[in-house]
């Protein structure tokens, strides 16, 4: 397996950097990721709601996983699906809503966005803010190890599929989708926490050096932490959320940057964080 992902490695091209230059006159920025909305989450709902509306922060930075399914634009319209669309295009007319696509909503696409006055992140994104440049992912093309799951993703990123899949009927996606999540669910609950997949330092250490950036903040790997990646190169991982589990300790971690520091603070309520 080492060998297999040396090569994987070795043979990775990079990716494209796109650079995000903040406006001079913004003083916080919110990250978070990894929220996985659902409709039968509405504890997790109402507090990312809540901290849209209520953050003092000039920008919410959301790192992909944003919902739990998202089997394309033309599901915008329905129930939840709506509510969402309602909080984030409330919350976009007061500060700047920035969405990179996860491994759960990587068909997010422009009708959705635009619906909801939000900006479109690609992954990897380098923002320059507060005299420095630091690199935002989801954190999913790095965990170069999960081989099958990288073989997955190259095939579901590709527009043969997507094209496929988006001409189904919408039920059959979400039926095709919710099938997808259990496998991959089956597969968490087989693999101890020791086991799972982080992502990959060289391969994290590279991006960070092509991109000319010290700091890496990703999500996916619902390890949320900062650790430093070599000599001047830090990361910090994203939280998950999860508040409406009674069987897990309740989640819910916001990453805030303003000049000089980065803080983990809970989601704002009432503009209190």
């Amino acid at each position: 397996m080492v060998a297999d992902v040396d090569e994987v490695v070795a043979a990775s091209p990079l990716p494209g950097f796109w650079e995000f230059d903040a406006p001079h006159t913004w003083q916080r920025i919110d990250f978070i990721s990894d929220l996985h909305l659902a409709e039968d989450r509405p504890r997790t709902f109402e507090a990312f709601a809540a901290h849209l509306r209520d953050t003092p922060a000039d920008a919410v930075f959301i790192l992909g996983d944003l919902f739990d399914l998202w089997v394309g634009d033309d599901s915008r319209a329905d129930r939840f699906e709506a509510r969402c669309v309602e909080a984030i295009a409330d919350a976009a007319a007061n500060r700047a809503i920035a969405f990179m696509a996860g491994n759960r909503d990587f068909l997010v696409g422009a009708d959705m966005l635009k619906a909801c006055g939000a900006l479109a992140l690609s992954d990897p994104t380098v923002l320059i803010a507060f005299g420095q440049r630091i690199l935002l992912s989801h954190g999913d093309a790095l965990c170069i190890a999960d081989i099958p799951y990288q073989q997955f993703r190259a095939e579901v990123r590709g527009a043969a599929w997507q094209s496929a899949f988006l001409a189904m009927p919408i039920e059959r996606r979400r039926a095709h989708a919710a099938a997808i999540r259990q496998q991959s669910e089956q597969r968490k609950r087989m693999t101890s926490r020791d086991d799972w997949v982080d992502v990959d330092p060289a391969s994290a250490v590279r991006w960070l050096h092509e991109a000319g950036a010290s700091v890496l903040v990703h999500g996916h790997t619902h390890c949320p932490g900062s650790e430093p990646l070599a000599p001047g190169l830090v990361r910090h991982v994203l939280s998950d959320w999860e508040l409406d589990d009674p069987g897990q300790p309740p989640r819910a971690e916001v990453l805030s940057w303003s000049a000089g520091r980065f803080a983990r603070i809970a989601p704002s309520a009432n503009g209190s964080a």
